[in-house]
């Protein structure tokens, strides 16, 4: 492709909107356009990068058997109702692009298809001979977001490659399940990705066993805990591990003390010469059930600790039926303005204790009357410890689970991970932290879905059984951003070759030279002839600005028709490594395609 007949406008300067590096060079570079709020026209240059990565995904999914096929994107909510979940996507998560027809009838555009895939096997799938089946599809998402960002991060329009497989069993599903972790490596690998596959919460898609693909970068938005061993990654909100060892508490009696303007752990710590491991924290939540049932979650966790919001709503969740209830559509902590719908007398707020009264609470339809009491395993067997005393100024010390409070029923595990944690399989080891950007994410649904829909199968016995189902999803434009995240440097974008939109790019510094430009056709011709593809950057304008341009938009290989050419040479610059050599002019193709040959081999 020239340059001169091609849409190329390139930036000098940063887009004022764009807040992490791959998104203002995308912009910068010409590669996509903002065309209203998380919505972006992917223009030439991006297109060949999405098509690239499109393609190496279905390489990998046709491999193993898996067989593409094209969803609507417009679904009935007559669906996701069947499933139980149109209430989450609307309601409590908010991220589902809802309308109303000119019939009346409810709609969403798709943020994900396993409502969709399970109506279809449904209708078609009746044997176990049929099984297992896989399918998938490359195909445009929405998703609703309150806060767009980051460019193609975190759009409202988005590529998705989704698929979902169905077995007759659940070693079936397993199987799948590591054919598409290799496929998904595979995926990252050839696009040329330094990347992490890391233990994952399965939130809203819901199901068991889920892995997700971290491409390693600064400005990803999850954090992910590892270790050196190589035996260990899990993301944050799913990442276990073990906590320091809490200190023997200094305190051997029980009493209650004045502790004024201690609102904060390390307030009263500071103030009675203690450890925060020797504090039992009590953190008080507010979590709506889909019924609409409010019920307030009194969470007793040791002091030096943190809730992980992710682990604390799977609790809530499984307790849902014991309000009415299926699912959750909101959990946080309660301002002054929530709190006052329920309370029925000033909370101590920085002062509460395991014990506080339900009596607090306003009973009505809408409040569930009592406090639901759960402990964190960090604090089950404190002795000694320092906590609340239900009243503003006081705490108490020196106290105990089964003498001064009773230990609650529910013993669960809601901490969070964090760096410097030791290992669960290898306390010899201590969790390291990376930040990431999830680029894929497999499942194991189980029967999930099947159940809710009736999707069924008749096994070699004549029973009917759920079908066991898997999901598996790449997001295509994230990973090609991503890549860009990955790397880059203060000139521009550098892209793995394999994912490149070009493989060259001709730079012809003085158009008005004929030996110039003649060179340059005829290597722009013999290279494409030879299947490196290439730009010829033919535009009137001055060779700084060529160069310029060439960086910022990250071709892996630069030949520059320049002064060499006097020798029978040109001018060779790799943009990774800006290594640059003269190379004769009849062995350009030659070596180029030796290169790139290389390059996308030794990641395959």
């Amino acid at each position: 492709m020239r340059l001169s007949q091609m849409l190329f406008v390139t930036l000098r300067d940063d887009p004022a909107d764009a807040e992490i590096p791959s998104h203002k060079l995308l912009l910068r570079a010409g590669y996509i356009r903002r065309i209203g709020s998380g919505i972006y026209a992917y223009l030439p240059l991006m297109w060949r990068v999405l098509q690239k990565v499109s393609q190496i995904v279905r390489e990998e999914m046709n491999a193993t058997g898996a067989q593409e096929c094209l969803l609507p994107q417009l679904q009935p909510a007559d669906l996701w109702k069947e499933s139980e979940r149109w209430d989450t996507y609307t309601k409590a998560e908010g991220i589902m692009f809802s309308l109303i027809d000119r019939r009346e009838q409810q709609l969403g555009l798709g943020p994900t298809h396993e409502e969709v895939i399970t109506a279809i096997a449904r209708d078609m799938i009746r044997s176990y001979r049929q099984l297992p089946l896989h399918l998938y599809q490359i195909q445009t998402k929405f998703r609703d977001e309150i806060r767009p960002r980051f460019g193609l991060m975190r759009g409202r329009e988005f590529i998705m490659k989704d698929g979902y497989s169905f077995h007759a069993d659940e070693a079936s599903l397993k199987e799948t399940y590591q054919d598409m972790y290799k496929a998904y490596s595979n995926i990252l690998r050839r696009s040329g990705l330094a990347f992490r596959a890391v233990e994952a919460d399965s939130g809203a898609i819901g199901g068991s066993g889920s892995t997700e693909f971290m491409i390693l970068a600064e400005a990803g938005e999850d954090e992910v805990l590892y270790t050196e061993d190589g035996k260990y990654a899990a993301n944050v909100e799913k990442a276990v591990s073990l906590p320091i060892d809490a200190e023997t508490s200094r305190f051997t009696s029980y009493e209650k003390r004045d502790t004024p303007g201690t609102e904060t752990i390390e307030k009263v710590c500071q103030l009675l010469n203690c450890s925060p491991t020797q504090v039992v924290k009590n953190v008080l939540y507010q979590t709506v059930y889909d019924n609409g049932i409010t019920v307030l979650v009194l969470v007793n966790i040791r002091g030096d600790q943190e809730v992980n919001e992710v682990k604390l709503q799977n609790e809530l969740t499984k307790l849902a039926s014991e309000y009415g209830a299926k699912t959750i559509i909101s959990l946080n902590v309660p301002n002054v303005e929530a709190q006052q719908t329920w309370t029925a007398k000033s909370l101590p707020l920085g002062y509460i204790a395991p014990d506080i009264a339900d009596e607090y609470i306003t009973a009505s339809k809408e409040i569930h009357p009592k406090f639901l009491r759960l402990v964190d395993q960090t604090a089950v067997n404190l002795k000694n410890f320092v906590t609340g005393a239900n009243e503003a100024g006081y705490h108490v010390v020196g106290a105990n689970w089964g003498e001064q409070f009773k230990l609650p029923e529910k013993a669960v595990d809601v901490r969070k991970a964090r760096p410097g944690d030791r290992a669960i399989h290898n306390p010899e080891q201590t969790l390291a932290s990376a930040r990431g950007i999830e680029a894929g994410h497999i499942f194991q649904l189980g029967t999930k879905y099947s159940e809710a829909m009736g999707a069924t199968y008749t096994n070699e016995q004549g029973e009917e059984k759920p079908l066991v189902m898997g999901c598996f999803g790449v997001g295509v434009s994230r990973l090609a951003q991503a890549a860009v995240e990955q790397s880059y440097d203060k000139d521009g974008i550098i892209w793995p070759v394999a994912i490149a939109p070009y493989h060259a790019i001709i730079t012809i510094p003085n158009i008005k030279d004929a030996q110039q430009v003649e060179i340059a056709q005829k290597l722009y011709t013999e290279m494409n002839q030879a299947g490196i593809e290439t730009l010829l950057d033919d535009r009137d304008e001055r060779a700084g600005v060529k160069f310029k341009d060439a960086d910022l938009i990250g071709i892996p290989y630069r030949i520059v028709t320049g002064r060499a050419i006097a020798n029978g040479k040109v001018e060779v610059i790799e943009r990774a490594t800006r290594k640059s050599q003269e190379i004769v002019i009849d062995e350009v193709t030659t070596t180029l395609h030796k290169w790139i040959i290389a390059a996308i081999e030794s990641k395959n």
